[in-house]
């Protein structure tokens, strides 16, 4: 019986210019890659997975074959990926000579399979309730909410919730392997997709050739879920502070504040103001957390929510509205990446069932990590009570014929914190870390910083890597709005 890759492997994909609606034109060419619905069947149903690339820069000879992308979420769509070479980002210009960019919408995201949990037109009313709660009544209220959203994903999309495992998309990586007509894979993870390429790396070892992962998720059993979201908490926390030192050290300009503690004074009051009467109707806490969540995980975002902030202090309410709305801009989108990233979480590991074991977490947590707990664990909280049989997470680890991998992270990720790097590379043998010292921006490759872009093209493009883990000084830290 041949499997789904060696089916892949046989039809190819069916490249074309990408549909009008997908927002991704020429040269990007776009095309679909036909994947079992549960991989225990590989005869029965399938699904399609949509997948996008652009050629290589460098030509024919230059040419080492593909390099995937995910870029995280769970939930978030890769198919923006052949942008770098579209807009000519000069970070990626000469591991674009080497490599086809291709990205894809894993299942249930975007073009490939999507769930659903709700309306979106539910999703995208605004206010949405406070996510800190004021007593019991509101942690109820929470409750039932968490309950009826779980309930909702499994009236819309039941089918597909069991076969939502990161393991599930890691055999679909592998299938768009072979349809790509790729002997080994050359991938690159960020966020969340760094432990799909963990758990890929475990199930296929001797199908990597070259891997890089950036800002990784813990991939320990004991953390995978519930207690990585709790240590996500502190972390966001202490990401939450440099911001708000930077702001106060830039009080000359945004005027919020001079030290620490009177930005955090600032902060609460705009919180409770807002729960009082929400700007323009529309933003009130939990609209605020939605967007100034931005400045813990990069700090290319400090100066763009200062500004706003600042704005509106100055009496300018305009900015906040604006930037709170577009982020919900397509309800549809928003909704289905909400419910991608509750199934992949729900699927992959067996949460907390007792209401008990998260108000008490998760009430002494707030006490010293304020700015995320409460807003996480309402997100995660579907997964107390998830109507389907859920997988346990997969051991990762070396597996045979596994090549060094690329580990990238930066000292003080806020989404991903750094014992989750220390932790995968202890995991992967022979795999190299390489640290940015006292930054704390979710996504490092990305950024311009040449001690971490120069080792990551040598390894992608050379197969070369430093004989011993190298820690880098911080990327350029931001100047506040106006300033060079």
């Amino acid at each position: 019986m041949r499997t789904a890759a060696d089916r892949a492997a046989a039809t190819g994909i069916a490249w074309q210019d990408c549909p009008a609606d997908w927002g991704l034109p020429a040269p990007v060419q776009c095309g679909y890659v036909t994947v079992p619905l549960d991989y225990a069947r590989p005869d029965g149903r399938t699904i399609k997975i949509a997948v996008d690339r652009i050629a290589n820069t460098g030509g024919k000879d230059a040419r080492q074959g593909a390099l995937i992308h995910n870029p995280g979420g769970p939930g978030a769509s890769g198919l923006l990926f052949p942008f770098h070479v579209v807009g000519k980002n000069p970070v990626w210009a000469g591991t674009a000579k080497a490599y086809d960019f291709v990205g894809f919408d894993p299942r249930g995201v975007g073009r490939s399979a999507p769930v659903s949990c709700r309306d979106p037109k539910e999703s995208a009313k605004a206010p949405g309730p406070d996510p800190v709660p004021g007593g019991e009544a509101d942690k109820q209220a929470g409750r039932q909410r968490a309950k009826a959203y779980a309930d909702g994903c499994f009236a819309r999309s039941g089918d597909l919730l069991p076969h939502m495992t990161t393991a599930d998309t890691a055999r679909d990586l592998d299938v768009i392997r072979a349809a790509l007509g790729e002997k080994r894979l050359n991938f690159l993870g960020v966020s969340y997709g760094s432990y799909l390429g963990a758990v890929y790396a475990t199930l296929f070892p001797g199908h990597v050739r070259r891997m890089v992962v950036d800002s990784v998720v813990n991939p320990s059993r004991d953390k995978v879920g519930y207690r990585a979201n709790l240590d996500q908490d502190v972390a966001f926390e202490r990401r939450w502070a440099d911001w708000k030192k930077w702001v106060a050290e830039h009080d000359a300009d945004y005027h919020l504040g001079t030290t620490p503690a009177a930005v955090q004074a600032r902060w609460d009051k705009l919180r409770a103001d807002t729960k009082q009467k929400p700007v323009g109707g529309t933003v009130g806490p939990a609209e605020l957390t939605d967007l100034f969540q931005n400045a813990p995980y990069y700090d290319f975002m400090w100066a763009p929510l200062a500004g706003i902030w600042s704005a509106y202090a100055a009496g300018n309410e305009q900015p906040l509205i604006s930037v709170a709305a577009a982020a919900n801009a397509d309800a549809v989108a928003a909704e289905n990446s909400a419910a991608a990233y509750t199934a992949v979480q729900c699927a992959d590991t067996t949460w907390p069932a007792s209401w008990k074991t998260w108000d008490r977490d998760n009430t002494r947590l707030h006490r010293r990590a304020p700015f995320m707990t409460w807003p996480n664990a309402w997100k995660n909280l579907p997964c107390a009570t998830w109507p389907v049989k859920r997988q346990g997470p997969v051991e990762v680890g070396t597996g045979k014929g596994l090549p060094p991998v690329l580990i990238v992270q930066s000292e003080r990720d806020a989404a991903a914190p750094y014992e989750g790097a220390v932790e995968l590379h202890k995991r992967l043998r022979g795999s190299r870390l390489i640290t940015e010292r006292d930054a704390g921006s979710h996504g490092v490759t990305d950024l311009v910083n040449p001690c971490v872009n120069d080792r990551v093209e040598a390894y992608l493009v050379q197969g070369r890597t430093d004989g011993e883990d190298v820690t880098c000084a911080p990327h350029a830290a931001p100047s506040p709005a106006g300033g060079q």
